[in-house]
């Protein structure tokens, strides 16, 4: 697939909004639910993406820590869905439930946002990430868990989550929450980092391959609350992510959850087509080709007669590990999984596996996700935007 032109994605999200004044009640003059915007399902404020290579530039925001040092950072979703097309930004109501927790850094408005995209403030954030340790990726005797002497390339401060907000009262009916991952400071630079541009405001990302209903995905990885998992995705380790609630659990009335399904031990080999997994991606052979149980975008969310993705979406993914199981692998039967329940185009998934036998738990004492036929999640947080899914997944 070639690189979509600059500003590619942000007109087609503009062409959606633009729909949003059109009647769509219905001829018989019973009422209906007025359209909306329609959310799409790639992140619209990207500038551009290339997925043949898996990267992408985005607009970058300049902010300061408590010192008065600049700090730069990317802005992926917002709660709101007033700010999230105003910023171009995937949509994420559940995010708003990590409210009074650890994971939501408080923060404040500096000055005004002229220096900024879309005239976003200057925020000054209480915490800050260590941007200069060398990542460490040392394989453990079956390659996963890692070796103890594993080391991320960055770490998080006391106060750091990437999800901040500006709001002082605590009220979830009116607060915005925004994730935004630090990509760079006076320590160094993010390591998903490929170019930085402080003056034109822009930053070029690597990002990650995955899966969703049998669909590939591009997503960013920038955050994770456990060590091992932070220097595999290439991450900032970020222990406060994982007071998000709740673990295994992903209900859209409490949780700020969502899962992803990790492979441990897929196939190997980096030219075999089915090659995935946690194990094949310490070996160099790639993206381990996680998982997601859910995307972004949202065709009417005025209308709640119509299911809506970004509802139940949330970038804050509760890792939830599988294993294939020995039975399974000498019945030859283990193969790329790209879908946690069955979908035409992806007739292998997690569920089904699951309850056949041919998948086991990775955390077998975590809390039961039961929209994953009760499989338990790890107790970690993987802060993964969503970047590109392609249009037929909707």
């Amino acid at each position: 697939m070639p690189t979509l032109p600059s500003g590619l994605l942000i007109l087609a999200a503009a062409l959606s909004i633009g729909a949003c004044g059109d009647d769509g009640g219905p001829s018989d003059g019973t009422s209906g639910a007025q359209p909306g915007p329609v959310l799409p399902n790639n992140l619209s404020s990207v500038i551009s993406l290339d997925t043949v290579a898996a990267t992408a530039v985005l607009p970058l925001y300049r902010g300061e820590d408590m010192a008065g040092n600049s700090v730069y950072f990317i802005i992926t979703e917002s709660n709101k869905i007033d700010e999230s097309v105003r910023l171009g930004l995937n949509w994420t109501p559940k995010l708003v439930h990590a409210l009074r927790t650890k994971a939501v850094q408080q923060a404040t408005a500096a000055t005004g946002g002229g220096a900024n995209p879309n005239n976003f403030p200057v925020v000054q954030f209480s915490g800050n990430v260590d941007f200069s340790p060398t990542r460490n990726l040392v394989p453990g005797p079956q390659l996963f868990p890692l070796d103890p002497s594993t080391t991320p390339g960055s770490v998080g401060d006391a106060n750091y989550s990437p999800v901040f907000t500006l709001d002082t009262t605590g009220d979830t009916t009116t607060a915005i929450v925004y994730n935004a991952p630090h990509v760079a400071n006076s320590t160094g630079l993010h390591d998903r980092v490929i170019s930085i541009d402080t003056v034109g405001m822009q930053v070029t990302m690597k990002l990650v391959k995955g899966f969703y209903e049998g669909f590939p995905i591009l997503y960013a990885s920038t955050d994770v609350s456990d060590n091992d998992l932070a220097a595999l995705e290439m991450g900032t380790f970020t222990p406060n992510l994982n007071e998000t609630p709740f673990p295994g659990d992903d209900k859209p009335f409490r949780s700020a959850r969502e899962a992803i399904i990790p492979v441990i031990n897929g196939p190997t080999g980096v030219d075999n087509p089915s090659r995935q997994g946690l194990q094949s991606a310490i070996l160099g052979e790639g993206d381990p080709l996680n998982i997601f149980q859910e995307q972004a975008g949202c065709a009417n969310p005025s209308d709640p007669s119509q299911f809506c993705d970004a509802v139940l979406y949330s970038p804050l993914w509760d890792a939830t590990p599988v294993k294939w199981t020995q039975a399974a692998i000498d019945a030859g039967i283990r193969d790329r999984i790209t879908s946690d329940k069955r979908e035409v185009i992806a007739p292998l998934n997690i569920i089904d596996l699951l309850a056949d036998g041919y998948l086991e738990p990775g955390t077998p004492g975590g809390a039961r996700n039961s929209s994953l036929g009760g499989l338990p999640a790890a107790g970690i947080i993987i802060n993964c935007p969503i970047i590109f899914v392609e249009e037929p997944s909707r």
